[in-house]
């Protein structure tokens, strides 16, 4: 299985390079006002901790960024309670009286709640933080004062605790050890935990959170430190320190721009930026079949894989909504987790996350579902670019007014000191008087003096040829004096024409940008016109494309009826087309059998012929001709029987009739009425029959047999009689059924044959019509029956004729 990551590194992995890869950038982010998150993510006992943190002598990612905040920010940091956090996830800005009110309130405390810059390093976590890299943003507002401010939380069983509060003594309420059984003299009382609220701008924050302003990486690190001590870790059978909860340490950054004289801070709360970095170190997740957790630890358990579980599907349906263009609701009230970091998954921040994955063969499936969602999550973007507040202000006024400031005292220095008022220019002027020769006594007392006067005179020059020289020399400092002012305005009109220069080069840049942007907004609306355009007509060609698929597949639908209709109906036809050969075929062999018994007849009519006509050939002349053969036969029979005379009156003989097997049910007899009478001695009768000429379902519903009368013409022409019989039965629909069972057949021949001719006998017996008469001695009666369905074989009977 291969999964694709952003960057990957190896077991031999040095801590800086992977801080300069993942964490250096939301350090410079966040000096630059935006926000940033850092999580680690791995099974239990994979090293998130030791990422986070580090080892002694290998600082990890926390003590680096906040070594690479101070030293970036250091010089420019405002004095301690200058920035002052509220209540409300928001910041204030204090005057320096006020600020040196609360520093003096604070130095009054017996014990600081926040640790001293100037205190000893605790040797615990002293090789930690010793970073010796001086890592630094280049690039830092220098018009800009700033403020850290760390706070240290964690999220245990879906509750949030704050790790830096102080519990306050309460002797009514029980004390708790960490086994959480009450002891006598402890010092631990259960913390409360914290509720989440959303600021003025929809930003989440801990209410009641302990934020401490830190002024140094020893001093923001040893503020971890005492709450990591506080974090919960119990001893499990995969690691002997497993995190219970998830920790997040964050660090605000507050930033506010100077005055124009670049000396104290701008008293404007719009322009205050506010930014953090929060550094999150995950639970690992576990299954409580390897750890064999029970109690606590298994509850534990269970909502640390309850909340990865939320982080897990916050990201998949984050990326559903950016791949697919969904606007499906992410959960992130189902975790606290979730909902403390809802504005970085909304594109608050940058997010970035450490995947540790551990090489053991037990952890292979747990390090497959990791680095599946790890994977996953690189595919969603949700970064929005972040807008810093202007102020106005020429840029670089901290350093100016800083170097006019040094300029000036050296200055005056040169000069012999400040100049301020009347006194100063007093003094001055004495110490002017005092460096003139002092004058002599001027009192003449003897009229012959020729001493004092010379004495005063030479006095006199002195004081002039000085005063000359001082005026010389004022004069020449006075000309330097206004050569510098010449110069000095020379040069601040040049600079002057360079700033104005400058500032024309900006206002034209700031134009043409605003050109730009006024181009780009009427560009921004025409495509979002045309996306408007473009998503109507998306929607028209969607609810065409939908109104096509319904028709097609309502004609699909109706080629399909179509298709088994046709389908029924060629089966239909085809039944038809076979029933009507099958029909014609019958009736085909029925006239080709009555014509070939037509031409049978009519060929024995002319054998019949031509035997009389040879008869009258061969017969000689003097006979009479006789009559037709019929006749003669008859006469002839007549004349062959011997039998006793008639009698005049014979007894009355019953004619025999042939009775049905089945005499002594009820039947329907049916003759039509085409049927002609046989006159036979053997004829069908049936008692307690209904005789019909057309079937009635009147009359199968009296009776339970059927008899069916047909006649047709044999071969040799005479009239062969068929008994068609059958059971009736009553049908599901309330009608009456026949189904056929046997036939009987009636034939009736003549009893006239051909006589046999013999070549050796030329001459015609005595009787020459026995020729005629060579059949009727073998005449016979034949009774054929046919069995049906439900008897045994056919059988015949056969009788001589009387």
């Amino acid at each position: 299985t291969q999964y694709s990551f952003k960057e990957v590194f190896g077991t031999l992995v040095v801590q800086k390079q992977l801080f300069d890869v993942v964490a250096k950038p939301l350090v410079e982010d966040l000096i630059r006002g935006k926000n940033g998150l850092l999580f680690t993510y791995g099974v239990t006992g994979s090293g998130k901790t030791h990422t986070m943190t580090g080892s002694p002598g290998d600082g990890g990612l926390l003590p680096r960024c906040l070594d690479m905040i101070f030293n970036s920010i250091g010089p420019f940091q405002a004095k301690r309670f200058v920035f002052k956090l509220d209540d409300k996830n928001g910041v204030d800005i204090q005057c320096e009286v006020d600020a040196l009110l609360e520093r003096q309130k604070r130095d009054a405390m017996p014990v600081p709640k926040t640790p001293s810059g100037k205190r000893q390093i605790d040797p615990e976590f002293a090789d930690m933080i010793n970073v010796q890299d001086h890592c630094k943003v280049e690039e830092v507002d220098e018009d800009n004062v700033y403020s850290i401010f760390v706070s240290y939380i964690e999220i245990y069983n879906n509750y949030i605790y704050d790790l830096l509060e102080e519990a306050p003594f309460d002797p009514i309420k029980p004390k708790w050890n960490n086994c959480n059984t009450p002891v006598r003299n402890g010092d631990f009382i259960p913390p409360q935990s914290k509720m989440l609220r959303e600021d003025q701008n929809h930003n989440m924050y801990v209410t009641g959170c302990t934020e401490v302003e830190v002024k140094s990486t020893e001093e923001a690190f040893e503020v971890f430190w005492r709450g990591q001590k506080k974090r919960r870790i119990a001893n499990t059978q995969l690691n002997r320190e497993s995190s219970r909860s998830h920790s997040v340490f964050i660090i605000k950054l507050a930033q506010a721009p100077l005055d124009a004289d670049g000396d104290n801070v701008l008293q404007e709360k719009e322009q205050i930026t506010l930014s953090q970095l929060s550094l999150v170190d995950l639970a690992g997740s576990e299954r409580t079949n390897r750890t064999k957790a029970e109690g606590n630890r298994l509850r534990e358990a269970g909502n640390i894989n309850q909340s990865l579980m939320t982080l897990r599907t916050c990201i998949e349906v984050l990326r559903e909504n950016q791949m697919y263009g969904t606007n499906k609701m992410v959960p992130y009230r189902d975790s606290k987790l979730t909902h403390l970091f809802k504005n970085y998954f909304d594109g608050e921040g940058k997010v970035r996350m450490i995947v540790c994955v551990n090489p053991k063969a037990e952890d292979y499936e747990e390090s497959l579902q990791v680095m599946r969602f790890a994977e996953m999550t690189q595919e969603v973007e949700v970064a929005r670019p972040v807008d810093r507040p202007l102020c106005g202000l020429t840029p670089g006024r901290r350093f100016r007014n800083q170097a006019f400031r040094e300029e000036l005292s050296r200055k005056l220095e040169m000069r012999g000191g400040p100049i301020n008022g009347e006194t100063e220019e007093q003094s001055v002027s004495e110490t002017f008087l005092q460096n003139f020769p002092p004058l002599p006594s001027c009192e003449l007392l003897d009229i012959n003096d020729d001493q004092t006067l010379p004495k005063l005179i030479e006095v006199l020059e002195k004081r002039h040829k000085l005063r000359q020289m001082l005026s010389e020399e004022f004069a020449k400092n006075v000309l330097a004096f206004k050569t510098m002012l010449q110069e000095f305005d020379s040069s601040v009109v040049s600079k002057e024409n360079y700033i104005q220069g400058k500032l024309s080069e900006k206002e034209k840049t700031i134009a043409g940008q605003k050109m730009e942007l006024e181009r780009l907004e009427k560009k921004i609306k025409t495509l979002e016109y045309k996306i408007e355009i473009l998503e109507k007509t998306t929607t028209i060609y969607e609810e065409d494309k939908r109104n096509l698929q319904q028709e097609l597949e309502s004609k699909s639908q109706k080629l399909q009826r179509q298709a088994s209709d046709k389908r029924r109906l060629e089966a239909r036809l085809q039944g038809m087309v076979a029933e009507t050969t099958m029909k014609w075929e019958k009736e085909c062999e029925r006239r080709v059998a009555a014509k070939q018994l037509e031409m049978q007849n009519k060929l024995w009519v002319k054998d019949e012929k031509l035997k009389q006509l040879k008869a009258i050939v061969t017969e000689p002349k003097n006979e009479k001709p006789e009559r037709p053969s019929r006749e003669r036969d008859r006469e002839k029979a007549a004349q062959r029987s011997v039998s006793p005379p008639p009698v005049a009156n014979p007894p009355l003989v019953r004619l025999r009739h042939r009775r049905s097997r089945s005499a002594g049910e009820r039947w329907v007899d049916h003759k039509p009425a085409s049927n002609l009478p046989t006159e036979t001695v053997m004829q069908p009768h049936v008692p307690h029959a209904i005789t019909v000429a057309a079937a009635s379902e009147k009359a199968l519903a009296k009776c339970d047999k059927y008899m069916l009368t047909h006649q047709e013409l044999a071969s040799d022409g005479e009239i062969e009689t068929k008994l068609i019989k059958g059971d009736v039965f009553k049908t599901r629909g309330g009608g009456q059924a026949v189904q056929f069972t046997e036939i009987e057949t009636l034939k009736q021949e003549s009893p006239t044959g051909r006589k046999r001719s013999s070549p050796s006998n030329p001459d015609p017996p005595e009787d020459a019509d026995s020729e005629w008469t060579d059949v009727e001695t073998r005449c016979s009666v034949a009774v054929e029956m046919r069995a049906g369905s439900a008897l045994g074989p056919g059988y015949q009977h056969h009788a001589q004729p009387k």
